[in-house]
């Protein structure tokens, strides 16, 4: 359906005055959450985000949320919170179904997404198509134009966003996933059938495996937005036929840390053999990311990195009440 606006914008539309060659395009705002890591990154997460959604206003939010609880897994009652928070959609990894309060409740959830890749028999869903608001498209205008004029926005499409995971083959020992390659063509166009912005978090361990699904995705979907190292990669790019690609967003939690967990634990772990993966830390959290502006048909039109420093709890305890609220 065609939406046509006279003279100034509708409630909810947004003006932006960009360069000539994305003049007249309705385009999506999609922010991507790295991977949340226990209690500091939903604090992380509390604290950076309303400041993140005033500057960017985006239109969809995503979060990777595979260790929000205790560094490893997602509990129900943190998915709820986070969903509180303002996520739109969760995505998870290997650590799907290492709490067991989800794992049962999976079915119920609709904005938790496990890997698509998983036996027909695994509880939950790997990708789903999800509604945005009316009014959430961005008309472009060019330099110094006055939103004067009638403009047409597709108003069905850009109420759409399909989100999919998809879980590497290397390094994962407790959880194997099928060929994420195999099946990659049909999802996407599975999805593409629906909507033209597709986003799919790539859960996955080797780099070599991420780019080379990077550039068989590439013009099938809108973004590939690689998770699991929680280590944010520099190499944000588009690819030439329009697919916005990261290796990895990074981590929402602590910076001074191993992967969010505390260092120590973690040298203990390397120096015994023992895994130990149940200490947090708190050192300097921080939210990470990725935001994203998408065209009207789905394309890319840019990828930036995102930091946003959190200001220091004030005693665990306390700060570890406030999220369990």
């Amino acid at each position: 359906m065609s939406a046509p606006c006279k003279h100034s914008a509708p409630e909810g539309i947004t003006w932006h005055f960009l360069p000539s060659n994305l003049w007249g395009k309705v385009y999506m705002k999609v922010l991507y959450i790295a991977e949340i890591v226990g209690k500091a990154g939903i604090f992380a997460l509390k604290k950076c985000l309303p400041e993140i959604k005033r500057e960017k206003k985006p239109d969809f939010i995503i979060a990777c949320a595979d260790g929000a609880t205790g560094g490893n897994g997602l509990g129900r009652n943190h998915a709820a919170y986070i969903r509180k928070l303002g996520v739109n959609v969760l995505t998870t990894g290997e650590c799907c179904f290492y709490k067991k309060d989800l794992t049962e409740n999976l079915e119920k959830i609709p904005y938790v997404l496990r890997p698509d890749n998983l036996n027909i028999e695994a509880p939950g869903i790997g990708s789903r198509v999800y509604t945005v608001g009316r009014n959430s498209a961005h008309i472009i205008l060019p330099p110094g134009a006055r939103p004067e004029g009638t403009y047409h926005l597709d108003t069905e499409k850009s109420r759409k966003v399909a989100v999919a995971v998809l879980l590497g083959q290397a390094g994962f020992v407790r959880l194997h996933g099928n060929n994420p390659f195999s099946g990659l063509a049909v999802l996407l166009e599975r999805l593409r059938q629906e909507t033209p912005f597709v986003i799919l978090d790539f859960h996955a361990l080797a780099t070599a495996e991420k780019q080379t699904l990077f550039t068989m995705a590439d013009g099938a979907c809108s973004a590939v937005i690689g998770s699991h190292t929680r280590v944010q990669t520099a190499d944000e790019r588009i690819l030439p036929k329009g697919t916005a690609v990261i290796t990895d967003a990074g981590r929402t939690g602590s910076i001074e840390s191993v992967g969010g967990n505390d260092r120590e634990s973690r040298i203990r772990e390397y120096i015994s053999g023992i895994p130990d993966w149940t200490k947090e830390t708190w050192e300097k959290p921080e939210l990470q990311g990725i935001f994203i502006e998408l065209a009207e048909n789905g394309k890319a039109l840019s990828i930036e990195r995102l930091r946003a420093a959190a200001p220091a709890a004030i005693g665990n305890e306390s700060s570890e009440e406030e999220l369990n609220d």
